[in-house]
């Protein structure tokens, strides 16, 4: 079997930044915009841009988003391909641990690439929020004869000491790599994106764990190898909306930006939609004291207070005299009577019961976790 490129999907991180809302489940599968998860994007992404055979690399939790993803069926990636292998971590009989790094992880799953015999290999992250078409950045790859292209997008300068970033001549070749600089060179910062030809990294990525075994993360070992070995290596420029969302703060910032009447995501194009698992839900119901304004409301969900420039996820259930405001409410989240939410996420499962208070600020987001339970479970 061959394919032309093959993908690949990191999706084993814990989230720690995420806290409470990771204690049960991996990163990629926290919920988003009412009605997906995160991973979605990537693998819509995927499905748009006809790459069809995806491996999902897991690691953390990974029950749930197995679940999630299946065999790609959602998004139609079982139709045109091979669909999507969700690979484990594992421990070999030589001691190998779980992955490391990013890298090696790619080189713990080579046999699974190479059964493929791909000529590129397309490496993804599992959790940002973005619409891009590999297509064309798989053009660019073959139109510079790179052996690597790392996706960047600019960045303020301010904001560029978060990044690795990458300094390129008039060309676009990477001339240098910076990791998180102090004083950055470069406003283009890596997006965790890249295309490798498969033949080079394959041999880089033995060759180092048949005797160091450094070659552990993209970013801090596989570029700066490639640069010091002269290998043609390119920044390919972004320039749509993409947002990491490894922390509270960024995962509220992109559910309240979701909302937006000038949504930079487009949600409604039907030339590049965004899929996930569908569930069969009845319809979202709201009694005469509902009043729902500028939110999104999920099917399965009651409501029975006041939401107003919020996310409401399937099945929620909201108690009457209950307020919320500016917030994002996850799956089978319970609100009990008389509750007030601001500025805040309520994890899957979570309850708040009556009479709670569960306020944060714009800067300082408040957090129930995964299944928590705040005061008494009531029925709402």
């Amino acid at each position: 079997m061959s394919t032309e490129m093959l993908g690949m999907i990191l999706a084993g991180g814990q989230g720690t930044r995420l806290g409470k809302l990771t204690k049960n489940t991996a990163k990629p599968s926290v919920p988003f915009g009412g009605r997906y998860r995160i991973i979605d994007f990537t693998l819509s992404n995927l499905s748009n841009s006809g790459v069809n055979t995806v491996g999902v690399i897991t690691q953390y939790q990974p029950l749930e988003l197995n679940r999630h993803v299946q065999n790609g069926a959602s998004w139609g990636l079982n139709e045109r391909g091979a669909g999507v292998t969700i690979l484990q971590p594992y421990a070999s009989s030589e001691g190998e641990k779980f992955f490391e790094g990013t890298a090696h992880a790619i080189y713990q799953n080579m046999a699974y690439i190479d059964s493929y015999n791909p000529q590129y290999v397309l490496i993804l992250s599992g959790d940002h929020i973005y619409k891009m078409d590999y297509e064309r950045m798989l053009a660019f790859h073959k139109a510079k004869k790179a052996t690597l292209t790392v996706a960047v997008m600019p960045v303020s300068l301010e904001e560029a000491t978060r990044f690795g970033i990458m300094n390129t001549d008039d060309t676009d070749r990477i001339i240098a790599f910076e990791e998180k600089p102090e004083k950055p060179k470069s406003d283009l910062a890596s997006m965790g994106i890249y295309i490798f030809d498969w033949a080079p990294l394959k041999k880089y990525l033995t060759d180092s764990y048949s005797t160091d075994g450094k070659m552990e993360d993209f970013g801090k070992d596989v570029i700066p190898a490639y640069l010091a070995h002269n290998e043609p290596t390119f920044a390919y420029a972004f320039h749509g909306y993409w947002k990491d969302v490894g922390t509270i703060q960024s995962l509220w910032e992109a559910n309240m930006e979701f909302l937006s009447p000038n949504n930079p995501l487009n949600i409604t194009n039907r030339n590049w939609r965004i899929y996930s698992q569908t569930e069969a839900l009845p319809p979202m119901f709201f009694t005469k004291s509902a009043k729902v304004q500028r939110s999104m409301v999920t099917d399965g969900s009651y409501v029975a207070g006041t939401v107003e420039h919020s996310i409401l996820s399937q099945n929620v259930k909201v108690g009457e005299g209950s307020t919320i405001t500016d917030s994002m409410i996850m799956p089978n989240a319970v609100i009990g009577r008389n509750v007030t939410i601001d500025h805040a996420i309520v994890g899957e499962d979570a309850v708040v019961g009556d009479n709670g208070e569960v306020i944060g600020k714009p800067d300082d987001i408040a957090v129930i976790g995964y299944g928590e339970v705040v005061g008494r479970k009531e029925k709402a």
